[in-house]
């Protein structure tokens, strides 16, 4: 492929990230500005800006963080998916770590177990789910962090092992031979090396629990709420009307700290996921 045919193709690509681009940052664009609007607004033209007329100010983020239950349900929420990733970025390594250096059948067994857990869809298994989860008495914030780690544990184990290969088996050996037991071989020596496929799978998951409805709302119910489902409660009011205006505020507020989050940390994202994949 000559220069003038390469640059093209560069120009085209770029146009198509940039138009993919935007029909993802649309609706998040939609939902900003409604959250500025009144509520007949928001109804009768959803995708017009404010104006003098149906600018509301911050009148919906109060009426929405003075809902019952939301600063609650914003705790909750970042209790659950704080121990959830720190449990799942953990123990998910551990076991990437054994699976590849023991060869054997059970190993190999469970790995294609964790591989078989990533196509299984949720709808599948979610009616079983809860009622053993119930009968465990796992229906609680503490208990719903092993349920995470279960159904995480499938992606973030594939994703691990593929960088554990790329480990020279040396460098183990040689601990070993310094004396380190097992645990110390992990923790430092592959733990370090671990670290960007580790913090990538702790970003993705973290993007996963927090954003998650269905999960915490079939396991904790109505009595601990997450901030997804204190949401929806607290802006759905009586005989079906909605509270569109603080139902864009607190959508807004929701999807913040994820966003921030995740900005921060993209790059490790991208260096996990291709050290993961190449490297494995």
């Amino acid at each position: 492929m000559n220069i003038p045919q390469k640059k093209r193709l560069n120009t085209l690509l770029f146009v198509v990230l940039i138009v993919l681009a935007a029909l993802f940052l649309f609706p998040i664009l939609i939902v900003l500005l409604n959250s500025f609007k009144t509520k007949f607004s928001i109804m009768g033209s959803p995708f017009k800006l404010p104006t003098k007329e149906t600018f509301a100010g911050f009148e919906n983020y109060v009426s929405g963080v003075k809902s019952a239950g939301i600063a609650a349900a914003f705790g909750r929420s970042l209790f659950i998916t704080v121990l959830s990733v720190l449990v799942l970025a953990l123990l998910t390594s551990m076991t990437a770590w054994y699976l590849v250096r023991v060869k054997s059948a059970i190993s190999t067994i469970l790995y294609n177990t964790f591989l078989f857990s990533m196509i299984v869809p949720f709808q599948m298994v979610m009616y079983t789910m809860t009622y053993v989860v119930t009968k465990l008495k796992f229906n609680n914030p503490v208990g719903i962090i092993f349920v995470y780690l279960g159904f995480g544990a499938g992606l973030s184990v594939f994703m691990l092992s593929g960088f554990v290969k790329s480990i020279p088996l040396e460098l183990e050996e040689a601990a070993e031979i310094d004396g380190c037991n097992p645990v110390q071989k992990f923790f430092m020596i592959v733990l370090p090396i671990l670290k960007p496929t580790a913090i990538t799978v702790t970003i993705l998951n973290a993007m996963w629990i927090w954003n998650d409805y269905l999960l915490p709302y079939l396991i904790l119910g109505t009595g601990n709420k997450t901030l997804p489902v204190a949401i929806q409660i607290a802006m759905q009011g009586a005989y079906g009307a909605v509270n569109w205006g603080g139902f864009m505020a607190m959508l807004v507020l929701a999807i913040l700290p994820i966003i921030v989050f995740y900005l921060f940390c993209q790059r490790y994202i991208i260096e996990g996921v291709i050290a993961g994949a190449v490297k494995g």
